[in-house]
């Protein structure tokens, strides 16, 4: 400060190595062409000052010349104090601008494309643990495309904390990359549910509103489904009620609107785990980003008047799409394993269960459904949480039992031996779904007890039966009670006005 003409800053930067290694981009830059090199560069304001991955050193000194400028400048006096904002601030924010927000851009563009466009990016993991780990530091099974992008991610959210005045530029890079990964995810969905009746179903408004009220869906990713809020308790059975008829009065279902391919039900397990840690993530992300914004804008006020705060809420709008298209990925699962046991169960309403020995194994229906529905959960199990399983295999006893009833109506003739075959049935599905951890397997005995309490009706002589009605008139509607009086029991003697002996008492 020995003249009257002002100060003056000279500066100069030396970089004598490629690069500072960075996790997540290092492995997705893997076999990117690099020159590369070790001879020593000085330069003044042009692109030569950093080689090539070297570049990216100007991030990590942007916040210690920032605090460096800002402290000078509040120690000089009044009238040079935005000299060392002309000056040092100016030159560093200006190769921030002009050289490393363009090459980063294309940088993170290219290891974008390279993690989503992988054979491997979207396929699930083999040889993963026999249960789901929910700890991604473990062994969680994220699909290998969105772990690299969740890495990217938060690299580059990294460099807009380290860069707040550079931070809404740098989070629309990762919206940039954030949307077509999902673009690339909702491809994935829609290859292995395209022209599938579960898909089809989901969409429909009538169905999707029940799914939303189901008590089950409380377990879907952040209890997203604000509905189930609205619901009581007396209303629960009623939306239940009605999802089952809705599938049930779709019968006969056909096998080729069915997902038969068991990798496709993996992937879209494992696609609604992956979608769930990035929508997580990109919210822990997008609130670090803002706080951290938030706090460097505060302590510079005194001297900078700049606005910056990253857009988290746009952040917060691309989780909350991750989190949907997970949430359709549970649906379609919980819908395909409840119009499976429909496809298996509609073999009762076309035989005759004139059986001429008692029952020893359960059908070949039955055995079919009861070893898929154990061999789907098995496979599932490494890549779904508990909860997320339950919701998948949790419908499908409803779905069987009220299907095992309905099936009566459809049925002439029905013997001894015939309703032991049926209590067989429910029998063994009811130990294939209670060896689910996840299920209640007291609620499925209770519903399968039902149906078992329901066929061994026909065994008893009408005047026990009407006993029966007066004492349960509530357990079964009048259709059921009804069915029961008109399919043919070899050896029971129904009068011709038992219809109307029936309807009166539960009529009272």
């Amino acid at each position: 400060d020995g003249s009257e003409d002002g100060l003056t800053f000279a500066f100069r930067f030396t970089d004598a190595t490629i690069s500072i290694p960075n996790q997540g981009a290092d492995l997705i830059r893997q076999g990117w062409s690099r020159r590369g090199t070790n001879v020593l560069q000085e330069g003044y304001g042009t692109a030569a000052v950093l080689p090539e991955q070297g570049i990216y050193l100007a991030a990590s000194i942007y916040r210690p010349v920032l605090q460096f400028t800002d402290k000078v400048a509040s120690m000089l006096p009044q009238k040079y104090s935005q000299l060392g904002n002309d000056g040092l601030l100016a030159f560093v924010e200006n190769f921030v601008k002009d050289h490393l927000l363009p090459t980063m851009f294309v940088d993170y563009r290219k290891g974008v494309q390279q993690a989503i466009s992988s054979p491997a990016a979207f396929r699930p993991r083999a040889h993963t643990a026999a249960t789901y780990v929910p700890s991604i530091e473990k062994g969680r099974p994220v699909l290998q495309g969105l772990l690299a992008i969740d890495f990217l991610a938060k690299e580059v959210l990294g460099w807009a904390q380290a860069m707040p005045k550079f931070a809404a530029d740098l989070v629309k890079y990762v919206q940039t990359f954030l949307e077509r990964t999902y673009e690339r995810c909702r491809t994935s969905y829609m290859e292995a549910v395209l022209e599938k009746q579960s898909y089809m179903l989901i969409g429909r408004h009538d169905i999707d509103k029940l799914l939303r009220l189901e008590p089950a869906s409380a377990s879907l990713p952040n209890g997203q489904l604000d509905s189930v809020s609205s619901v009581n308790d007396a209303e629960t059975p009623g939306v239940e009620s009605e999802l089952r008829e809705l599938f049930l009065s779709l019968r006969p279902i056909r096998q080729e609107n069915l997902i038969h391919d068991e990798n496709k039900l993996i992937l879209l397990a494992s696609l609604s785990d992956s979608l769930e840690y990035v929508a997580d993530s990109i919210e822990r992300l997008g609130r670090a980003t803002l706080r951290e914004s938030n706090l460097v804008e505060e302590s510079r006020k005194p001297h900078h008047n700049r606005s910056s705060s990253a857009p988290s809420r746009d952040l917060a709008s691309f989780a909350d799409e991750y989190r949907k298209l997970a949430i359709d990925c549970l649906k379609v699962l919980r819908v395909e394993m409840q119009l499976e046991t429909i496809f298996h169960l509609q073999e009762m309403t076309s035989r005759d269960y004139l059986e001429d020995q008692d029952a020893e194994e359960p059908d070949d229906f039955i055995i079919s459904l009861t070893s898929q529905i154990t061999r789907r959960d098995e496979e599932m199990a490494p890549f779904i949480a508990e909860e997320k399983r339950n919701y998948i295999f949790g419908g499908i006893c409803g779905i069987a039992a009220n299907a095992s009833i309905k099936a009566l109506a459809d049925m002439k003739n029905i013997n001894l031996f015939g309703v032991q075959q049926i209590c067989r049935n429910s029998i063994a599905l009811e130990q294939a779904l209670a060896a689910i951890p996840s299920i209640d397997s007291e609620a499925v005995r209770r519903r399968l007890d039902r149906v078992r309490t329901y066929y061994e009706l026909l065994n008893m002589p009408f005047e026990a039966l009407l006993a029966f009605v007066t004492e349960h008139e509530n357990l079964f509607t009048t259709t059921e009670y009804a069915s029961l009086l008109k399919v043919n029991v070899p050896g029971r003697e129904i009068p011709s006005d038992a219809l109307d002996r029936v309807s009166e008492i539960l009529s009272l």
